[in-house]
């Protein structure tokens, strides 16, 4: 669909409710509140377009919500801006037309204060109602991340949101406090036998407010923080917001760091599927198998930190490119020790489908059908293994992943079993894509000067959970004046419960392995 199509499609469903403008592959469709869910619920239900993201902004006199949708390098990006005066704190909701919105109205809710009209349920989502008292707004600029909030006031009176209410139905909760490295999440599975009919995650016990510290902070400040609020993905989220700031202040990254950006970001994949699978190994009580992968994995960390000076590859990306240069010679000797690496997890998979007593634990298990995964706006291997075929590195290309052809796996069962094929599948394309990479590394510089600029900017990447989505808006003075982040798994998480419902109390580790949804990542 063109801008001269998407502009006709949507004259003809909301006459003289919108202006559409068009420059470098994004649409920008700025709407009045009565239009907003058609325009909306046409390009998500009708046009299929995903969706990326909901960014409020509080600027002087009036909101700007931004919802951003995408589709392949064609069709390019919608942003349908809505603005509405500051005293105004109800806007329309989209989520019955776009059901993957959910969250993120609720996000914005609790972080701004902001009512959508016609939202089922809002509050108690982010700010705990038995944590925090309602109207602290945290993400306004009236408030300072700087000051304790000086007095709780929680509902003491608390209870569970549920939906079962049968005779012999209770609540099963599991956490938020667990053994090991787990961070901390509450789950509340509703029953009246042994099977899960209902299931609510609880997350956010240690929100961060990365986007709130970010405000009034230099670029390298905020990069800081960029790659350490879900360390065990660093590279892809700071690459995000290095390409956001590139972006804004019309930076030419170099061609060497261009494919030395793509290297190290599929080295990162393939380390972070190593230990996704390792988990799942685990989850099934496969000891063996899984000590085997925790190796592998051990050993794809120690080659990050051989060839870069950091395991999980901090302080590479910078607005402009790299920080440093990498040798050819240790690129080579990385790249062969990754070969070897996915021989090795070749044979472990070949072994795997020999297991029955794994295989039963988990085909026709946690599955989620292609039609949940879109409507939910699921991304990365999840979506994949239930047929959707949405990769950004394909579709939207970013760095030299152009120049890198590559297959996309996908799989349409949408069980746990498809989400570990789809896990080993990217790895072997990750050594491809890296040995193309490496061939294009001609000699040159790996940075570019940066001359900061006011304006803003979306950086996206294919992170190893799928699509990450930094908004990034730098003010006169070269300080971040707004930062937004929608990793993959604040995605993931809301298809978490068609996974885990109607299944068995035992099969919920398992299921909760093979989603490899991050805690960390989502409590930004």
């Amino acid at each position: 669909m063109t801008p001269t199509e998407l502009e006709s499609a949507l004259a003809l469903r909301c006459p003289g409710q919108f202006v559409l403008e068009h420059t470098d592959g994004t649409s920008v469709v700025r709407c009045k509140p009565g239009a907003l869910q058609t325009i909306c619920g046409n390009l998500f239900l009708d046009w299929d377009w995903a969706f990326a993201g909901l960014t409020v902004e509080e600027h002087s006199g009036h909101w700007e919500l931004r919802y951003v949708f995408y589709r392949d390098r064609a069709a390019g990006w919608v942003h349908v801006l809505l603005d509405v005066p500051l005293e105004q704190r109800t806007v329309p909701s989209i989520v019955k037309y776009v059901h993957a919105a959910d969250w993120h109205e609720r996000e914005a809710e609790d972080l701004f204060g902001l009512r959508f009209e016609g939202h089922p349920r809002l509050g108690d989502f982010v700010l705990h109602d038995d944590a925090w008292q309602e109207g602290v707004e945290p993400m306004r600029h009236g408030f300072s991340a700087y000051t304790p909030v000086s007095e709780r006031r929680p509902n003491h009176g608390w209870t569970p949101h549920r939906v079962l209410h049968a005779p012999g139905a209770f609540v099963m909760p599991i956490g938020p406090v667990f053994a090991g490295l787990a961070e901390s999440a509450h789950f509340l599975l509703e029953t009246v036998g042994e099977d899960v009919v209902r299931a609510l995650p609880r997350l956010f016990y240690k929100y961060r407010g990365i986007e709130k510290l970010a405000e009034g902070r230099s670029i390298d400040h905020v990069l800081a923080l960029s790659e350490r609020f879900a360390a065990t993905t660093a590279f892809a989220h700071a690459l995000a917001f290095c390409r956001a700031v590139e972006l804004v202040c019309q930076a030419e990254v170099p061609p060497r760091a261009q494919a030395l950006r793509v290297f190290l970001a599929e080295l990162e994949r393939l380390r972070h599927h190593a230990g996704a699978i390792a988990g799942i190994c685990e989850s099934t009580a496969l000891a063996v198998a899984a000590s085997q992968v925790a190796i592998l994995e051990e050993d794809l960390l120690r080659v990050s930190g051989a060839l870069t000076g950091h395991r999980y590859l901090f302080g590479l990306a910078v607005p402009g490119g790299l920080a440093t240069d990498l040798a050819d010679a240790g690129c080579r000797t990385a790249l062969h020790a990754c070969i070897e690496i996915v021989e090795r997890l070749n044979d472990l998979e070949r072994m795997l489908r020999l297991s029955s007593s794994f295989l039963d634990r988990l085909e026709e298990v946690g599955y989620i059908r292609e039609k949940e995964a879109r409507s939910f706006g699921l991304v990365g291997p999840i979506a994949r293994a239930s047929g959707v075929a949405r990769d950004l590195r394909d579709i939207q290309p970013y760095a030299a992943y152009s120049e890198c052809p590559f297959s996309v796996p996908v799989e349409q069962e949408g069980d746990g079993y498809a989400r570990l094929r789809i896990l080993f599948a990217e790895a072997r394309e990750s050594v491809r894509i890296m040995e193309q990479a490496l061939a294009r590394a001609a000699s040159g510089p790996v940075s570019a000067p940066l001359r900061a600029r006011a304006g803003a900017a979306l950086g996206w990447v294919e992170a190893p959970r799928g699509a990450a989505f930094h908004w990034v808006r730098i003010d006169t003075s070269g300080t971040v004046a707004r930062y937004r982040i929608v990793p993959p798994s604040f995605s993931n998480w809301l298809g978490f419960h068609a996974s885990v419902e109607d299944f068995a109390y035992q099969d919920f580790p398992i299921i909760l392995a093979t989603l490899d949804l991050s805690v960390s990542e989502n409590d930004r």
